[in-house]
């Protein structure tokens, strides 16, 4: 009986054990259970806030970033009188970073002589950047001038790209031509053109006072690819996405100088060559094509300065009816009297005539809406809305006050001598560091820097002169290369102030 009690005594404290431990696994199991879905309520709300906190801040939201950000260059669809773009395909992770990276550029720049140096220092400054966006570069300058080797050496420092991609890579070369060929200085670029037509992805040509930065290949690459996109790849060879120039207008009256600054507050960018009210019937066209029409106008003016133009845009107007367009030609003028041109000069003829005329290529120029601005390029000069207005100008009568030209008789105050001149600055660095001579050599121990090529001139047409001091300079210059792309104390010695009256 004894015994009986016992075991009824054990197996009550091993039910109550049991009890016991089952009772702490259901508050284990519930612990667990509250801490989860607290977790995970907490990871909802987290989420929900970040949701309405990404589309509703400005600065968060993508609604105001621009159009190619959130819709992609994809194949349009043609749908009840309007083209819907359709959202972007997923890219795979080795697709490029850039759109221009890895392409490769072909530059050429018509720079005369010596009158616009600053403007093609900073065009030169522009298109550097390409090279550290990613492109392939090389620029060919035509002119008719020899820079001495200083500047050359100058210029080699500047327009060195020191991108570490195998994809960049930026050359220039100088191209020289007889001074006689003047406007035609404009031509040359065509034939270079379609001779490396298998060699680029794009060609720019372009004047020496243009600003061209990454932006304004990029937007024009996109905005292609873009028409492309819509109307297919044969009608886009009826279209180029073109440019716009701009100046500021700063008061005609007034020298900026720290008494005036304030003149420059109402101070904007203006379309000087775009004129007429109301806009959209004097100064800005419509586009016809039902598909494009949403998207893009054009100028009534399509005057440019310069152009871009892609491989397969270049072969399409080679052979588009009318166009012929790698064949050079001189501009249209009056048959009675060939010296007049009737549809604009030599420039304006190679750079926008010729392609966008509508009794020539007959290419339509489109700008697009959205992206207006990063197609808008800065002429350097900032002198030409002075113009409008004058007689013999744009928007000027008979009776407008007169356009004045120089005379030869202007006297110009020159700056202050205490300003430290770039040329001068870089000859001084040279001279204190003349252990840095191997800048300028390559792998395989060749000369990288700029080249000057002088195949194309014919000597004796110049003056004896201009013939001396073109060859002292172009000696020089192969001195230069020869040992290695760095100054010697002879190149050194030159007069900083008026180096360019000694060609």
């Amino acid at each position: 009986e004894l015994g009986a009690k016992n075991h009824d005594m054990m197996a009550a404290v091993q039910g109550n054990h049991q009890r016991s431990r089952r009772a702490s696994l259901s508050t284990l199991r519930l612990g667990i259970l509250l801490v989860t879905s607290f977790l995970f309520g907490l990871a909802v709300c987290s989420a929900f806030f970040l949701w309405r906190l990404y589309n509703h801040d400005a600065l968060l939201s993508d609604s105001h970033l621009p159009h190619y950000h959130n819709v992609a260059s994809a194949k349009a669809g043609f749908t009840k009188g309007k083209t819907e773009l359709q959202p972007p395909s997923s890219t795979s992770s080795s697709s490029p970073t850039s759109i221009l990276e890895g392409l490769k550029i072909l530059v050429t720049i018509a720079s005369f002589d010596f009158m616009q140096l600053p403007h093609l220092e900073e065009v030169l400054d522009g298109i550097r950047d390409l090279c550290y966006a990613g492109s392939k570069v090389d620029i060919v300058i035509y002119t008719t001038v020899v820079y001495p080797v200083a500047f050359i050496d100058m210029f080699n420092d500047r327009m060195r790209c020191n991108n570490p991609s195998p994809n960049a890579g930026l050359t220039t070369t100088m191209m020289l031509k007889p001074n006689h060929v003047r406007l035609h200085l404009v031509d040359y670029h065509r034939q270079l053109f379609y001779d490396r037509i298998d060699q680029y992805d794009v060609f720019i040509y372009t004047e020496d006072d243009i600003r061209i930065s990454p932006t304004t290949v990029a937007a024009y690459l996109h905005e292609t690819n873009r028409v492309e996109s819509i109307v297919g790849s044969q009608h886009a060879t009826d279209f180029n996405v073109g440019i716009v120039r701009y100046e500021y207008d700063f008061p005609e009256n007034v020298v900026i100088t720290d008494k005036t600054r304030h003149a420059t507050e109402n101070v904007t960018r203006v379309y000087w060559e775009h004129l007429g009210k109301p806009i959209f019937e004097k100064a800005v066209d419509k586009v016809e094509d039902e598909a494009l029409s949403p998207y893009y106008m054009s100028m009534h003016l399509h005057h440019q300065g310069m152009y871009l133009a892609t491989a397969s845009l270049l072969k399409a107007w080679k052979d588009r009816e009318n166009c012929k367009f790698d064949e050079i030609r001189d501009r249209p003028s009056n048959p009675k009297k060939p010296s007049q041109p009737t549809e604009g000069t030599q420039r304006v003829w190679m750079s926008s005539q010729m392609l966008y005329g509508g009794r020539h290529c007959g290419v339509k120029q489109l700008l697009p809406v959205e992206n207006f601005g990063q197609l808008t390029v800065l002429h350097l000069p900032n002198k030409n809305y002075r113009r409008v207005g004058k007689q013999g100008r744009i928007g000027g009568s008979d009776n407008a006050p007169k356009n004045e030209f120089s005379d030869g008789t202007e006297v110009f105050q020159r700056s202050h001598p205490l300003l430290l001149k770039a040329l001068e600055l870089h000859v001084e660095m040279k001279k204190e560091f003349p252990n840095l001579q191997k800048s300028n050599i390559g792998e395989g121990g060749q000369y990288t820097g700029v080249r000057v090529v002088d195949t194309d001139v014919k000597k004796h047409h110049f003056t004896k002169d201009h013939k001396a001091a073109f060859e002292k300079r172009l000696n020089a210059y192969k001195d230069y290369v020869s040992r290695g792309g760095y100054l010697i104390e002879s190149d050194m010695d030159l007069d900083v102030e008026g180096w360019t009256m000694e060609a």
